[in-house]
Order: C-alpha cells, then sequence, then structure tokens
C-alpha cells in the first residue's frame, strides 16, 4: 500500500515538473516571438523616419522646377505630416496613412516625367535613388515584420500554448496590410516607358 501511494506521489510530481517546464518553456517562447516582433516594428520605424527625413528635401527641390504643380506638392507633404503623426495610433490606421503617403510620392515622381531638367537635376536624381531604396528596404521590413507577427499569432493560437497565451495575456498582434486601392494597383501591370 505505501508503494503504491508513493508511485502515485511520484507520478504527480513527475507530472507537476513536466507541466511547470511547458509552461516555463511555452511563456518564454512567447517572449521572444513578441520581441522579435518589436524588433521588427522597430525597423519599420527606423525607416519610415529616413523616408519622412527625405521627402522634404525631394520637394524643395522639385519646387524649383515645378512651382505651379503646388497642389501635388503640397499633397506629399500633408500625406508625411498625417503619417508622422499616425505613430501612437494602431498598427492598422499607421499602415493606412503610409500608403497614402505612398501613393503621393508615386505622383510625385510622375510629375518629373513633364519636367526634362528636372528628372536630368543630379539632386532630385539621387534623392529619388534613396527614397526608392528606403521603399525597398521599408517593403522588406513590412514583410519581416508580418512573419513575426504570423509565427507570434500561430504559437499564440495552437493548443495547448494558447492556454498559456491566454493565462499571461499575449494579445494578438496585427499584419502591416495594404489598403485597398493598392491591392488594385498591385493587379494591375506596371507601365514602363521610356
Amino acid at each position: 500500500m505505501v508503494t503504491v501511494l508513493l508511485i502515485i506521489l511520484a507520478a504527480i510530481i513527475v507530472c507537476c515538473v513536466i507541466l511547470a517546464i511547458f509552461v516555463w518553456m511555452t511563456y518564454n517562447r512567447f517572449v521572444l516571438l513578441r520581441n522579435r516582433v518589436k524588433e521588427a516594428w522597430s525597423d519599420i520605424e527606423v525607416l519610415l523616419k529616413r523616408r519622412y527625413d527625405l521627402i522634404p528635401n525631394l520637394v524643395e527641390t522639385v519646387k524649383g522646377y515645378a512651382a505651379h504643380e503646388k497642389t501635388t506638392l503640397e499633397a506629399v507633404i500633408n500625406a508625411r505630416n498625417i503619417a508622422m503623426k499616425s505613430g501612437n495610433k494602431s498598427i492598422a490606421e499607421q499602415s493606412k496613412n503610409e500608403n497614402i503617403l505612398s501613393g503621393t510620392l508615386k505622383s510625385l515622381f510622375a510629375l518629373s516625367e513633364n519636367y526634362p531638367d528636372l528628372k536630368a537635376n543630379a539632386n532630385f536624381l539621387e534623392l529619388q535613388r534613396e527614397l526608392v531604396d528606403t521603399e525597398n528596404k521599408i517593403q522588406a521590413s513590412r514583410r519581416f515584420y508580418n512573419n513575426n507577427v504570423l509565427a507570434f499569432n500561430t504559437k499564440r493560437e495552437m493548443f495547448p500554448s494558447n492556454i498559456i497565451a491566454n493565462i499571461f495575456n499575449f494579445e494578438k498582434n496585427e499584419f502591416f496590410k495594404l489598403d485597398e486601392a493598392e491591392k488594385e494597383a498591385a493587379k494591375n501591370p506596371v507601365k514602363v516607358s521610356f
């Protein structure tokens, strides 16, 4: 009888230890994934800051050649200011504002097609190159961020780790998404003219 009780007690202790190890490992995995999401978002913010800093220089360069295109230039600056202020809002709101800014930048680059002197300006070309490079890095960072969000959210929703996620209040993260206009633009072929 005593040996049966000792076996049952040992089994209960082993189960408790295994459960404690599971909780500990799962919690630490959530912390790691959450920190990767934060790191990825921080990378996006750094690149967005760089883009915000480049835009005024680009607009000033264009102003010298296309002063009568005031509405386009104002739209770019307004979109930049709105995007900069959306840093404290939700990911969805910031994503929407960043997509609007990207659209206005495209219109600014399209505007340069009408001004051959502007297209030949070394300062404009360098700013355009830097901005395009930054846009490419932002896209790569968005993918990196979304991959980390996917890993976190998947872990959060899968059984049995979802129990630990709920106990320790690990909240679902939002993806950085394209808005509807960008989805439609992505479906259409890119026009290239020389």
